[in-house]
């Protein structure tokens, strides 16, 4: 039998850190020797982590990086690697280096290069022209890199049909979005039965900046099933041994492969046989059975809360993170996610009460950072507070009060976090969520002051659910369940509730996700059922909010078009859509 030992290095690297991403992938390639692997699969720009944007622009960069690639490949003198890496030849291209017995071989390019959403890769990359398979103990192998294989045509089709490859290598580093894994599975599984072909898909893993790459590398067979599935926002080493006789049986019963030789003029498709094989199949020590399941929509999207937070962090340098926590669900959460992220001792809570503050929302923040076993530090606002007030009661004098001032209280909490920050190095953690960033309900250098806004993506009703998930999984309310049923405020004044400035949060978020991610107009989502003067007055308070968006830190995407690099707008824009 003509079996073919593979491994997936699914990695997390650090964008920058060629020197630590190649010693992670040379300790992966020590693991895979020790396991008998043939074969070994590292994601897309592995060496230099991904997106490395403009430092894609610095020539010593590149260079740091053709020279990681040559020290790995002394390392393949008993297997075969697929890198990827930055090539350089006379332009600089996303690449793959196929390296064998201490040598690099062959480099395949990347020839779709996405520019959309998060993505703009024509901006740094040239596309590759060439397409070639290569020979690996008697078994014909493709290659391509991440958006190649999202197409139905070429480069796969090329190189399954014409070329006869029976496995397709596909390196990636695929940002994660809600309902992104399901669906890429499926596109995988579909490649895979087009072209009577066995599909590997190796996925980066980790956070970077906003971007969360999810893993869940996957090996489908020729009939579009699944061998294996790794696991979802961790690093993995998935080994599969895979029978490519059966990939050849299948094909014997189809026409389409002889069709496609007899009928296409030559496609310039090389092959390469690798030198100096072992054809000998060697006795392997039987893998073990494994079974990593797909987690559900609020798993998943936790999960990625989690490592996204928690690679900001420590990939920046920082051991603790500071989270104002006002006795609301918005600080609660991303106090539990910060707890998961890095543990009790790597996150301190800080409550600010005023005059407006209920007794209740005290108790709820001293509560939660009890059930999270992190430490809480009371600091009251109110006599600073009344010195604003007094500071500026010439200027404001006849004025009646009104935002200002609950916005000056906003400012007077943010630069208390952002003095502990100084002091001792803490990270603030902002706190608030998609819906009031998209209309622009919070305050400039007050609540938005901080370095990284985990709920930034995260709409207010997505804020509960996820919550009462964390509860869940604890078996117990982590997260108080007063926090949970108490209607949302802001405690700036008197009685104040969320809903006396916004819609209903129920009916709010439906209008969001229909503007802000689908791009519909009035006229449709009235049709939705929502009022057409409501509509009109979400849709103004998104467009003229921009200028607070653009100052806001960096959050983890976990939506199909997060606010940031997914949505670009100007500030200074008349335009409007209705």
């Amino acid at each position: 039998m003509r079996t073919l030992r593979i491994g997936l290095c699914q990695i997390n690297t650090t964008v920058g850190d060629i020197e630590g991403n190649t010693k992670k992938i040379l300790d992966y390639i020590a693991k895979g020797k020790k396991k008998g692997a043939d074969l070994l699969v590292f994601p897309e720009m592995a060496v230099t982590g991904y997106p490395p944007e403009d430092l894609l622009l610095m020539p010593k960069f590149i260079e740091a990086n053709l020279k990681a690639v040559k020290t790995i490949a002394k390392a393949t003198t008993s297997v075969t690697v697929i890198l990827g890496f930055v090539n350089k030849e006379g332009d600089i291209f996303n690449s793959a280096a196929l390296l064998h017995h201490g040598k690099m071989i062959d480099v395949y390019s990347k020839i779709y290069l996405p520019n959309y959403g998060v993505f703009d890769e024509d901006r740094y990359f040239q596309s590759g022209k060439e397409n070639f398979i290569f020979i690996l103990h008697s078994t014909p192998i493709g290659l391509s890199i991440c958006e190649d294989l999202w197409y139905p045509g070429d480069p796969v089709r090329t190189q399954a049909l014409y070329g006869g490859a029976e496995l397709i290598i596909n390196i990636s580093s695929s940002p994660y979005h809600a309902g992104k894994s399901t669906f890429r599975e499926k596109m995988i599984s579909t490649r895979a039965s087009d072209n009577l072909a066995m599909v590997a898909y190796c996925n980066l893993v980790g956070g970077q900046d906003e971007l969360v790459f999810d893993g869940g590398s996957l090996i489908i067979d020729q009939r579009g099933e699944l061998i294996v599935r790794g696991k979802q926002f961790e690093e993995d080493l998935i080994f599969a041994d895979l029978d490519m006789e059966s990939v050849f049986r299948m094909r014997l019963h189809d026409p389409r492969i002889r069709r496609e030789k007899q009928g296409e003029e030559e496609k310039g498709l090389r092959k390469i046989e690798l030198p100096g094989q072992d054809h000998s199949n060697r006795q392997k020590t039987p893998l073990p059975r494994r079974d990593s399941k797909p987690l559900d929509r609020l798993a998943e999207i936790y999960a990625a809360l989690v490592l996204g937070t928690g690679d900001y962090i420590r990939k920046n340098g920082f051991q603790k993170v500071l989270v104002g926590l006002s006795g609301g669900i918005d600080s609660a959460l991303t106090a539990a996610i910060a707890v998961d992220a890095l543990g009790k001792k790597g996150v301190v809570g800080v409550t600010m009460p005023s005059q407006f503050s209920s007794r209740g929302s005290i108790e709820d923040s001293e509560f939660l950072a009890k059930n999270l076993g992190i430490r809480l530090i009371q600091i009251p606002i109110i006599e600073i507070f009344q010195a604003y007030l007094k500071t500026l009661s010439s200027s404001f004098k006849g004025a009646r009060p009104d935002v200002t001032e609950e916005n000056i209280q906003a400012r007077i909490r943010g630069n208390i976090l952002m003095a502990l920050s100084n002091k001792f190095g803490w990270l603030v953690l902002t706190t608030g969520n998609k819906s009031e960033m998209s209309v622009g309900y919070c305050t400039l250098y007050g609540d938005m002051a901080g370095g990284y806004a985990v709920l930034k993506d995260v709409p207010k009703t997505l804020v509960y659910e996820l919550a009462k998930f964390r509860n869940k999984k604890e078996g117990k309310p982590l997260i108080p369940k007063n926090v949970l049923a108490k209607a949302p405020s802001a405690e700036l004044r008197p009685n104040q509730k969320d809903e006396d400035s916004l819609p209903p949060y129920s009916v709010l978020d439906p209008i969001l996700q229909a503007y802000v991610e689908e791009d519909k107009g009035v006229e449709e989502i009235t049709k939705m059922g929502f009022r057409e003067n409501m509509i009109k007055e979400v849709i103004q308070m998104v467009d003229r909010n921009e200028y607070k968006r653009r100052q806001s830190p960096p959050g983890v995407k976990i939506t199909h078009r997060a606010l940031g690099k997914d949505r670009r707008l100007p500030v200074t824009n008349k335009y409007r859509n209705f």
